[in-house]
C-alpha cells in the first residue's frame, strides 16, 4: 500500500469517516433515551450500558489492531485464513469469559448500592447474551470494515479502529435494548 503517512493523508482517510459516525451516535443515544425508563427502573441494567458498550469497543478494537498488524506483515488474506478465523474464534470465546464476569459485577454493585430488583440470573443471562452477540457483530465489522479499507487502498490504521469502537458502541445499545425486550 502506497498511502503517505502525512497529517493530510490521515485527515483525508478519518475526516468523513468520524463525521458519519458521529451522526450514527448520535441516533444511538436516542434509542438510549427512548430505553432510559427500563434502566432506571431496573438499576442493575443502566450499569450494564457502559460497560457493555465499552467491552464491544474493547473487543472489536483489539481484533482491528490485530487484523491491521497482520495485514501491514502480509499475513492477512481475507479467504479461508487461519489468521482472521483464530482472531474471530478468539474475540468470541473473550467475549465469553468476560460478559458473565460482567453481569455478576453489575448485579453485586447494585445489589451494594441499592436495591437491586433483578435476579443475578437475569442479569448474568442478559450480559452474556448481549456480549456473545456483540462479539460476533464486532467480528463482522471488523473484518468488513477491513477489507472494505484493503479494497479502498486506506490504511486499515486510520479507518478500522474508529469504525469498529463507534459502531460497537451504536450495536452495543441497540443489543442491550433487545436483550433486555426478550429476557426482562
Amino acid at each position: 500500500m502506497a498511502t503517505p503517512w502525512t497529517v493530510r493523508a490521515i485527515t483525508r482517510a478519518t475526516l468523513p469517516v468520524l463525521l458519519l459516525l458521529t451522526l450514527v451516535a448520535v441516533g444511538s443515544g436516542l434509542v438510549l433515551v427512548g430505553f432510559e425508563a427500563t434502566l432506571l427502573e431496573y438499576p442493575s441494567l443502566l450499569v450494564l450500558v457502559p460497560v457493555t458498550i465499552g467491552s464491544a469497543g474493547n473487543l472489536g478494537s483489539v481484533l482491528a489492531s490485530r487484523l491491521s498488524t497482520a495485514f501491514h506483515l502480509g499475513t492477512l488474506s481475507f479467504g479461508a485464513d487461519e489468521t482472521l478465523l483464530g482472531n474471530a474464534v478468539a474475540t468470541v470465546m473473550l467475549s465469553l469469559t468476560v460478559f458473565p464476569l460482567i453481569g455478576v459485577g453489575a448485579w453485586l454493585l447494585t445489589t451494594l448500592l441499592s436495591e437491586s430488583r433483578l435476579p443475578l440470573l437475569t442479569v448474568v443471562l442478559v450480559a452474556v447474551l448481549s456480549g456473545a452477540v456483540l462479539a460476533v457483530l464486532a467480528v463482522l465489522v471488523t473484518v468488513a470494515t477491513a477489507y472494505t479499507a484493503y479494497q479502498l487502498q486506506l490504511d486499515p490504521d486510520d479507518v478500522v479502529i474508529p469504525v469498529v469502537t463507534n459502531t460497537c458502541d451504536v450495536l452495543g445499545v441497540l443489543v442491550l435494548f433487545v436483550v433486555v425486550q426478550l429476557l426482562v
